[in-house]
């Protein structure tokens, strides 16, 4: 593996000002640079890559020297690894140390000369691309390439932080209602059962039922099994199952554990969502993982705002409009979830059909098309916009309810709230809000006045 990268070895967040003006001007120059300062995460993968840069691409290692950076433990250990490379390589200049501050010398580095940025950072700049020339350390004036993270990096940092509480809106729905019993039913001993008959009649039933062994779980009562069942065979409660304990501990009598238990009732819950979509008339489509559910012309007219409120304030917001000569559809999947508390987490959807006449025509069944429309059409949505988006489709589907019901039988349902969760952070950051909370973006071919002209 050839060697042509300069490791930055630096502390955090002390060192990072300095790194950020000095990585991307040594880019400049036609040098690689690396510093763990960029799309690296804590943990085992984040020292695996900074050590294995060091040890397997780096050419030079350019040390930040202050006290409180050689005082660090990951830097005094990217020093020792440093230490060995330099007689592995035979390169007694390796390490190159850069004076930030002044600094006590420490064993391994004391004899080094470093390079001089306390009279200033732009003469420094200079005596360390004269000394990185000198060295022979390959650079590249024909192809040189910038990092723009860097200045991302350091835009991100400058935003200032407030001491003020902001409330964040989640895409968590809490579920406010559980039935507290399910029950296992099981034929009557002696009578035979067709097996794969029973297991057609649960996926129809007009109740939410799961085969497991030789029966199925079910909220449904015994009076709503027996004329559902009764081409099947006569089927009676085995057991009553507390539901929370159920998912916490599974059961014996029938044997099922805890994770066959959590994706059973999982199953269930799931369904229970879809089929309440399906009865709204939403537009079902079929994601990689997950089913989505979509307004559609019949439910919603194109470039309409739909109203709905939180804490007494009313907003309105679109689900449908055309954009870039194609109709989006917004839409949802939803998964219930039981850790930390029983809730549905929803995920946005957006859906592309072809215009027809101004209105959705087909939907486009090239999923590398639609994957290439959301990027390039749905990218310029903030994040108000997104949580509007969301608030109206669940005002839509509740008729403005503060809940949902979602059927597991004729005689238990779920309850789920339709305001997402919110967290109240103690601090906020110093960003402009120039959007108003009504506002769409300001893109006319997609979310103002519909003209299919302008869309060709």
């Amino acid at each position: 593996m050839s060697r042509a990268t300069i490791f930055i070895s630096k502390a955090t967040p002390g060192d990072d000002e300095f790194v950020l003006w000095l990585a991307p001007r040594l880019e400049a120059a036609g040098y690689k640079v690396f510093a763990d300062i960029l799309n690296l995460q804590g943990g085992d993968r984040w020292r695996k890559e900074v050590t294995d840069t060091l040890q397997n691409r780096a050419i030079k290692m350019l040390l930040c020297c202050r006290n409180s950076t050689l005082e660090k433990n990951g830097v005094q250990e990217e020093i020792s690894i440093a230490e060995d490379l330099a007689k592995e390589l035979k390169d007694p200049r390796f390490i190159i140390p850069l004076r930030i501050e002044p600094f006590n010398k420490i064993f391994g580095i004391g004899g080094l000369h470093y390079v001089d940025f306390v009279g200033g950072w732009a003469s420094g700049l200079k005596d360390l691309l004269d000394s990185l020339e000198r060295q022979g350390v390959p650079c590249s004036t024909s192809t040189i390439t910038i990092n723009p993270n860097w200045e991302n990096y350091k835009k991100r940092s400058e935003i200032k932080i407030i001491d003020a509480p902001e409330l964040l809106m989640s895409n968590w729905l809490r579920v406010s209602h559980v039935p507290e019993m399910i029950r296992y039913y099981q034929p009557i001993l002696g009578i035979p059962i067709d097996h794969e008959l029973m297991a057609c009649t649960c996926m129809n039933s007009p109740f939410l039922a799961e085969v497991y062994l030789r029966g199925f779980f079910s909220f449904a009562m015994e009076e709503e099994i027996e004329p559902a069942f009764a081409g099947v065979g006569k089927f009676v409660v085995h057991s009553e199952h507390n539901l929370e304990n159920l998912l916490e501990h599974g059961s014996t009598s029938p044997n099922i554990r805890t994770r066959e238990a959590q994706n059973l009732i999982f199953t269930i819950f799931r369904k229970s969502w879809e089929r309440f979509c399906r009865t709204k008339g939403l537009y079902e489509y079929p994601f990689v993982q997950q089913l989505g559910f979509h307004i559609t012309k019949d439910q919603i007219p194109l470039g309409t705002k739909i109203i709905w409120s939180r804490h007494g304030q009313r907003r309105s917001s679109m689900l449908r409009n055309a954009a870039g000569g194609k109709v989006w559809q917004y839409g949802v999947s939803a998964t219930p979830y039981f850790w930390p508390f029983l809730h549905f987490k929803i995920k946005a959807r957006v859906l592309f059909a072809d215009i027809v006449s101004k209105e959705a025509g087909s939907v486009i069944t090239d999923t590398g098309e639609q994957h290439r429309l959301r990027r390039s059409i749905c990218k310029g949505w903030r994040n108000k916009a997104w949580h509007g988006r969301l608030m109206a489709f669940l005002a839509h589907i509740s008729d403005e309810s503060p809940s949902i019901r979602l059927p597991l039988s004729n005689s238990s349902s779920l309850m789920i709230d339709t305001n997402p969760i919110s967290v109240t952070l103690p601090v906020t950051t110093d960003l402009p809000d120039t959007m108003s909370d009504d506002a769409e973006e300001q893109d006319f071919s997609t979310l103002g006045n519909f003209n299919a002209e302008d869309d060709d």
